[in-house]
């Protein structure tokens, strides 16, 4: 069964999905599949391959729609509310046999382990990641920021986000920086602000890229201090980006 838990009292479970390596050959694992930004170009062979050989697929609704045309077993979604009780009823069929998937955006090593600690925590078997494509990827290659030259960071998660805020403060204008907001509290302007008062330089040149890979993608081409005039508010209606953008921040 999974355990309730306050992610500011802990535990994390993005903590317990990282606490040690994975099973080595481990026997009929529950898989953890990266389903890239949600453009089926970007779903890899052996992803799909493990979704469609599910016998139950468990993932937030938004997520499981994007690959519905892959899922052949049955498919249980979810949201926050009732993210508790439908992994229970997925640990269920699991514990009774059946093979299962979960799903969840882009690469479950960028932003999705909380989930992943999650479903690790409600199945009594052991649990694979697929990796995937990543709209984290996608932007680096737009902006052009080579990984090794960048520091990631995703505020794409519950609890405290101070940690990874300082990081970002102690990188800008060192280093390339690669930005996972959260809706809606750190939003691009709202990181910028942050930026800007850890003293970078307004002119840092500041890219954000929205609905990665989709028809509707978009590229907002600015200074750190033009976006900063984007921040506040904690709502859709205060910011002028999707809830799917991803933030560059290039070095001089």
């Amino acid at each position: 069964m999974s355990d309730d838990y306050d992610l500011d009292a802990g535990p994390d479970p993005a903590a317990f999905a990282a606490a040690t390596p994975e099973v080595e050959s481990p026997v009929d694992p529950v898989y953890a599949v990266g389903i890239g930004p949600g453009n089926p170009d970007y779903l890899t062979p052996r992803g799909e391959r493990a979704i469609r050989e599910a016998d139950v697929v468990v993932g937030f609704e938004t997520v499981v729609e994007f690959v519905g045309e892959v899922i052949e077993g049955d498919a249980l979604t979810c949201g926050y509310r009732d993210e508790s009780e439908t992994l229970d009823r997925f640990a269920e069929r699991v514990a009774d046999g059946e093979s299962g998937t979960a799903l969840l955006m882009g690469d479950p090593n960028h932003s999705g382990y909380q989930f992943v600690g999650k479903v690790q925590r409600a199945v009594d078997r052991p649990v694979t990641v697929v990796p995937g494509i990543s709209s984290l990827q996608v932007a680096a290659s737009r902006a052009r920021t080579p990984m090794e030259a960048t520091t990631f960071v995703t505020l794409h998660k519950s609890g405290d986000v101070t940690p990874d805020l300082d990081r970002l403060r102690a990188d800008a204008g060192r280093r390339h920086l690669l930005v996972l907001p959260r809706p809606y509290d750190w939003m691009p302007g709202d990181i910028a602000a942050e930026l800007l008062d850890a003293g970078a330089d307004p002119s840092l040149e500041a890219l954000v890229f929205e609905h990665l890979t989709h028809d509707e993608e978009a590229r907002t081409a600015t200074t750190l201090g033009e976006l900063a005039n984007h921040a506040g508010g904690s709502d859709p209606d205060a910011t002028p980006f999707s809830d799917l953008s991803v933030l560059a921040v290039r070095t001089e």
